[in-house]
């Protein structure tokens, strides 16, 4: 079942807001870029990776391995000195490597200490770097994409979960700290989504069609589905919005466990 919305049907006005996306080369990363430009924002894929193609005039590329406090220096640096400001970070950068697909005693440390250095530090290394900017600006907006593992789990994905569960708490944390100095920060935890890196493990999961029958709604997301909601919590429309999640999950995070099996969709 595909989604009945036409892509990229939902605007919101961006003009002269500069905005960083971290990982934002592929998947929901590369949706988020490509749904801010689109309303008009200049954005910053911050990202190990170039992207494949960028042919828009207000999209730039800076390397970025977000477990290098170098690396986030300077493409902050560089926000500032081309664009003068910096209103939004998206922070979606984040790897689960296969070699973290088992219970913990059997992850090798130097996996697990990777996890970490990109999924958690990275998120407060780029923010570490942004805050102090948007309090000076007195306004901004941080996004933490994190996932609907962050809130329940299954079996041999012990290291991914607890950290994205992390990622949440950042969110409430930074969002309280700073809410009076006119920024908001939020996170979101997509359920599943159609990106290289489900596609990739789709065979672990079921197939398809069994993953896309796990969620209410009937079939996985798009990464525009999580694009938008992020430009909806950027925007002023959410203004009153902060340290808080929103689970963009097609209604997998309120299943219970103990639920019948939906009927498989033909």
């Amino acid at each position: 079942m595909a989604s009945s919305r036409p892509i990229g049907s939902v605007r919101f006005e961006n003009n002269n807001r500069v905005v960083i996306v971290t990982g934002g080369s592929m998947g929901i990363g590369e949706a988020i870029v490509s749904a801010f430009a689109a309303s008009g924002a200049d954005v910053i894929i911050a990202d190990v990776t170039a992207p494949e193609s960028n042919k828009l005039p207000n999209v730039s590329y800076q390397r970025c391995d977000t477990a290098s406090q170098k690396d986030c220096d300077a493409v902050v640096q560089h926000a500032i000195s081309s664009h003068g400001a910096i209103d939004v970070l998206v922070n979606n950068a984040a790897i689960q490597p296969r070699e973290s697909y088992h219970p913990i005693d059997g992850v090798p440390e130097s996996v697990w200490q990777r996890m970490i250095d990109v999924n958690l530090c990275g998120y407060m290394r780029m923010a570490s770097c942004v805050l102090p900017k948007m309090k000076g600006q007195e306004s901004g907006v941080v996004i933490n994409v994190a996932s609907g593992q962050a809130h329940r789990t299954a079996r041999e994905v012990g290291v991914y979960g607890p950290i994205k569960s992390a990622n949440v708490m950042q969110a409430r944390q930074w969002g309280i700290e700073y809410a009076r100095d006119g920024i908001r920060v939020l996170s979101v935890s997509p359920g599943a989504i159609d990106t290289p890196m489900i596609r990739a493990s789709l065979d672990e999961q079921g197939g398809s069609g069994a993953l896309a029958n796990r969620h209410p709604i009937g079939r996985i997301g798009t990464p525009q589905e999580v694009a938008d909601a992020v430009l909806w919590l950027t925007s002023s429309a959410a203004s009153f919005v902060t340290a808080t999640d929103l689970e963009v999950d097609g209604g997998l995070g309120a299943l219970g466990a103990f639920a019948d099996p939906y009927p498989m969709i033909e």
